[in-house]
């Protein structure tokens, strides 16, 4: 498979006229290449079927849970369930994430002049992020499991982080990269992998990722540009509130559901193992979040208060550190 990856557009935004004409580029770009959840994804072609025995569905030896001897003494079929669970958990929380994020955005485009690019591209985001609900819900329906998404708690405090979008757009599109970042790095990390991927989560993921990396230059770029004109005290606001933010919504994304855990019996001490004990692991979450670590160094919004906070939450790494895994 073709490991060319649509990455981020990156420009010095502190002046106007450069990241205005970032926003145009990016509207462009949604213009030109864009996709349909239906029309570019073969749903009912033979080979795109759902097997939930299909062994391309089993973890890898690279995977935490995968590389666990509790795993790997599994049948073959539940070794397949597993994995594809995983997969489906991954999605349904992902569509209930971007659920969020589609309605933040449309808060933030209410707060707009007439005249602001930001709101054509908004708008632009919020159909693709449309469609990758529709592609995410239409695997889960396929799946033949019934994936309950986020924890109830955590759906209900959505709703106060929706309302951020109109009062304070910063903190929620750092509450973006916090959910979306992980999820791009675990996505591109696998489609550039040797293991055979099946070639309906391909397509979702090349679809997912192209379409990404739009949505994060935005963000990213944003920040850049208005977190430098906030008072001290918004600033400070961000350095305590970002790591409890980038902490739970790195541990939800990159582990096991409850639900899975619950299903396959899978034992407290394998999860230790796997993940809490386990240095890679450990590692390979502070990596899917070092862009936007490293932006926060850059905004300065990592204090050194704040930084006990993101030690404790064990997603710390010092700024230039590079991943272990490559990123392109």
């Amino acid at each position: 498979m073709s490991t060319v990856l649509d990455t981020e557009q990156a420009t010095d935004v502190r002046t106007g006229s450069a990241y205005e004409s970032l926003i145009d580029r990016l509207s462009q770009q949604s213009v030109v290449k864009h996709f349909d959840a239906y029309a570019d994804v073969p749903w009912d072609h033979p080979e795109y079927r759902i097997d939930p025995a299909d062994p391309r569905w089993e973890l890898s030896d690279d995977d935490p849970l995968g590389a666990t001897d509790w795993y790997k003494a599994q049948p073959q079929e539940v070794r397949a369930r597993i994995g594809l669970q995983g997969i489906v958990s991954a999605m349904k929380t992902g569509l209930q994430f971007e659920s969020v994020l589609k309605r933040g955005l449309l808060e933030y485009a209410t707060t707009l002049p007439n005249g602001a690019s930001e709101f054509r591209y908004a708008y632009h985001e919020v159909i693709e992020e449309a469609h990758h609900s529709l592609m995410f819900q239409e695997f889960v329906n396929r799946s033949e499991f019934d994936p309950p998404g986020m924890p109830k708690l955590m759906q209900f405090g959505s709703r106060g982080v929706v309302k951020l979008g109109r009062k304070f757009p910063e903190l929620f599109f750092l509450f973006v990269l916090g959910g979306e970042d992980p999820i791009d790095y675990v996505q591109r990390q696998e489609l550039r992998g040797e293991k055979e991927i099946h070639p309906l989560l391909e397509r979702i993921m090349r679809i997912h990722v192209t379409e990404e990396a739009r949505h994060l230059s935005f963000a990213r770029h944003y920040l850049k540009r208005h977190v430098p004109e906030l008072s001290f005290f918004k600033k400070r606001m961000l350095a305590v509130r970002v790591p409890f933010i980038l902490g739970s919504m790195a541990g939800m994304m990159l582990r096991p559901s409850k639900a899975t855990i619950r299903k396959y019996r899978i034992p407290k001490s394998v999860i230790k193992e796997a993940f809490d004990k386990n240095p890679e692991a450990r590692q390979f979450v502070r990596d899917s979040i070092r862009k936007v670590r490293n932006l926060c160094v850059e905004l300065g919004i990592i204090t050194p208060i704040s930084k006990q906070l993101w030690k404790a939450f064990g997603i710390w790494d010092e700024p230039g550190r590079p991943a272990v895994a490559a990123e392109g």
